[in-house]
């Protein structure tokens, strides 16, 4: 794997991208599971399925560009961002000395975001240890940068956003990861009950800005263009009812551009050791 991200990492943008268009359409026709997996939650969104094959190649994408933005040096991965959108909402919390909480859902290269932001002071993401050793250190590799840091998801991680926040430092995360048990609750996602963080919600509680962001990937591999927004509304509430609306923003910004979002991704399984989704009984 890691030889393979190498000689990726030195191919031009279109070209690793035409590569992962290839790999994912390929992988939709090979894997039953991943095509059941992709077709129903995108049937449960309601997204049309002429857009199929487009997902599953804008996936593939989403694994190949990886190797461009982990593997080279910070200037030349920011320097594929040809396009910011939003950005007044950044600065504008910077300049008021507020903690920036990012939530960047499965959706476009959400790798390329906090590479991004790492150019403009420090940002600790929350960190998830796959299961193989080999990717976990082709992943601390890629994702080590000078003002970029790691947060494991357990308790240490939490007390290392909470603390960035304090300093008016910037935080980010996946929101519709699908937590460990205890860690979550069953809340609607496109209609249907998604075992949900509360981390993301109770960091939105603190004095820190919120804002959603994402990284739109361009075709022909253009580059991407940066999204930087906030909530339609202002979080309010409870924590599950922030959950809640997290949720509903998630889903407004897939809708912007539903190919681009990791249907693939088991959004709706249980976690080994918790309740049951409502609909399925307590």
């Amino acid at each position: 794997m890691v030889l393979l991200f190498r000689i990726l990492s030195r191919l031009p943008l279109w070209l690793v991208h035409l590569l992962g268009g290839w790999l994912g359409r390929l992988t939709y026709l090979l894997s039953p599971t991943y095509r059941r997996n992709l077709q129903g939650n995108m049937a449960q969104a309601g997204i049309d399925p002429a857009l199929h094959a487009a997902a599953a190649a804008e996936a593939g994408k989403q694994m190949t560009e990886l190797a461009r933005i982990w593997l080279r040096p910070l200037e030349e991965a920011n320097a594929q961002v040809v396009e910011v959108i939003g950005w007044e909402f950044v600065a504008a919390a910077q300049r008021a000395g507020k903690g920036i909480v990012f939530l960047t859902p499965h959706l476009g290269c959400f790798e390329i975001t906090a590479q991004y932001l790492s150019a403009f002071g420090d940002i600790t993401v929350l960190y998830r240890a796959p299961k193989s050793a080999a990717a976990q250190q082709l992943i601390l590799t890629g994702r080590k940068r000078a003002q970029l840091h790691l947060a494991p998801a357990d308790l240490s991680g939490v007390r290392a956003l909470i603390k960035a926040l304090k300093k008016g430092q910037m935080v980010g995360m996946l929101p519709d990861q699908a937590p460990k048990t205890g860690e979550g609750v069953w809340l609607k996602f496109f209609g249907r009950y998604a075992y949900t963080m509360t981390l993301a919600a109770r960091l939105t509680e603190t004095n820190a800005v919120s804002l959603l962001t994402w990284g739109e990937r361009l075709p022909g591999g253009r580059g991407y263009r940066i999204h930087f927004l906030p909530p339609s509304q202002p979080l309010s509430g409870s924590t599950i009812e922030r959950a809640q609306q997290i949720n509903g923003e998630v889903e407004a910004l897939i809708r912007q551009c539903p190919t681009q979002y990791l249907w693939g991704y088991n959004r709706y399984k249980q976690p080994r050791g918790a309740e049951s989704p409502p609909e399925n009984g307590a």
